[in-house]
């Protein structure tokens, strides 16, 4: 019983146990000269974890009496987790080193964040879940406030670990409620309650608390408060870190909570979740229009973009849990590639943050400004890029499910989101002429923003296979 436990969350513990090994040489083996090493070392276990999980896996198994699931829907989420945070880390390792950022503690946080996301996305029980969200939560507060001598990133630190709590607390109200009202804290039980027909007013209440918890997590309207001043005061690959992985794992825990747990109780919780996504898709397009810092602007777009992918979730439809996860692949896909060009976005050495400096940069680099074009009508979901597809797999989804209003906000909320990606557009090949930035980019960066726009334009002929693999997914989760 413990062997076929332990086999279940083998990744998970290997990783933390990887995390461990590599603080303790870092430590004993002199902290700067490791730093390099470690962070390659790390991008390529979680490069290696993703290809072990996604090729061997297969069945259902459930572990720890049903608190760990291991499943198609959770090896998804997994792999797609574990190919951002490398992705990120491949990225920012020369960003960190040129800005005296490069320190061993940060891929050792990455790991332990990537661990509590595996273990968010296989929770089967709500003690689990929150075992998953606070690991994943903690170290992310840490990271927010690495640069230590910046007021900015000392403050985002501080922001995010304030209403992380605050959403912390919200989530384990609404745990108690549910436990209170179920007697059993494992999403079979609970479904077998509401499914006997005992769906009370304080279970209710505790499903509210729950999903107001998560809705922070996913920087869903009205809790994103954090999302644009954490973006913003953040190191630009902890930002990079923030857009990506902690999102799949948010949207993919919502998704888990919503359908294992209260899958009895579709049509008290699909209103709720169709609110949220309507709200994040106006305010996040709207509140972006005014934004010239490109950070600032890309939080407001993540908000945008978390409310499509509820929109998928919202339908509480197998086709809908389909739609989502094929979404956030693209949108992760995109994340990495639109953050590796505004990591190398920098003038005599000095990073810059202001669209304005994108002026003319098309006459410079024409290459760069073509992959980074691709990104941005992927981004706004104009065809015939993957971003579109992705869109109108949510859009198609809320329509099945009878919620028209839903889609058509959906619709108009894209056309007004389409103007701030489309000005990054316009400075880059129309903007007057101004200072030029500087024209150096890393090899790894330069192959992630090529890799990631040639995957907009020729992912549309089978989605590289997501498609598939997201509707098994789909399929194991929605009974």
């Amino acid at each position: 019983m413990i062997s076929a436990d332990f086999s279940a969350v083998l990744p998970e513990v290997l990783l933390a146990i990887y995390a461990m090994a590599a603080l303790l040489g870092a430590v004993w083996g002199g902290k700067d000269q490791m730093t390099s090493t470690l962070t390659w070392a790390t991008a390529a276990i979680f490069a290696g974890v993703a290809a072990w999980i996604g090729l061997s896996g297969a069945g259902d198994t459930q572990a720890f009496g049903g608190a760990f699931t291991d499943d198609a829907f959770a090896r998804f989420a997994k792999v797609t987790i574990l190919l951002a945070a490398a992705g990120v880390l491949v990225m920012s390792q020369d960003y960190m080193e040129r800005r005296g950022l490069a320190r061993f503690e940060y891929p050792v946080l990455v790991t332990l964040a990537v661990v509590g996301m595996m273990m968010m996305v296989s929770a089967g029980d709500l003690m689990s879940l929150y075992m998953g969200l606070e690991l994943q939560s903690l170290s992310l507060y840490v990271v927010a406030a690495l640069r230590r001598d910046s007021v900015k990133s000392t403050e985002a630190g501080l922001k995010y670990f304030v209403l992380g709590a605050l959403s912390s607390g919200l989530l384990l109200y609404g745990a108690s409620l549910t436990y209170g009202f179920t007697g059993t804290t494992l999403f079979s039980g609970i479904l077998e309650t509401i499914a006997e027909g005992h769906v009370s007013v304080g279970l209710l209440f505790g499903l509210v608390f729950l999903i107001t918890g998560l809705a922070f997590k996913v920087s869903a309207v009205p809790f994103h408060m954090w999302t644009p001043d954490v973006y913003e005061g953040s190191p630009t690959p902890v930002t990079a870190f923030f857009a990506t992985a902690p999102k799949v794992a948010a949207m993919a825990l919502f998704a888990r909570l919503v359908h294992d747990a209260f899958g009895g109780a579709v049509g008290e919780w699909s209103q709720v979740i169709a609110l949220l996504a309507a709200l994040s898709m106006f305010v996040g397009a709207i509140a972006a229009i005014g934004q010239r810092n490109i950070k600032r602007l890309m939080a407001y777009s993540s908000i945008a973009h978390m409310g499509f992918a509820l929109m998928g979730l919202a339908a509480g439809t197998q086709m809908g849990v389909q739609a989502m996860l094929t979404y956030m692949a693209v949108y992760v896909a995109m994340n990495i590639g639109t953050f590796a060009f505004i990591l190398s976005m920098e003038r005599d050495g000095v990073p810059v943050t202001d669209i304005g400096a994108l002026n003319q940069f098309a006459k410079r680099e024409p290459v760069k400004a073509l992959a980074v074009l691709i990104l941005m009508f992927s981004l706004a979901g104009v065809p015939p890029m993957l971003g579109f597809f992705a869109k109108y797999g949510v859009l198609r989804a809320a329509l099945d499910a009878h919620m028209t209003l839903l889609a058509l906000a959906g619709a108009i909320a894209s056309v007004i989101g389409a103007f701030y990606y489309l000005r990054i557009v316009y400075f880059m090949y129309f903007g007057q002429e101004g200072e030029a930035l500087d024209s150096r980019m890393p090899a790894p960066q330069w192959i992630l923003l090529m890799a990631s726009a040639a995957a907009m334009i020729f992912g549309v002929i089978n989605v590289f296979g997501i498609e598939g693999a997201a509707a098994v997914a789909a399929e194991v989760l929605v009974h």
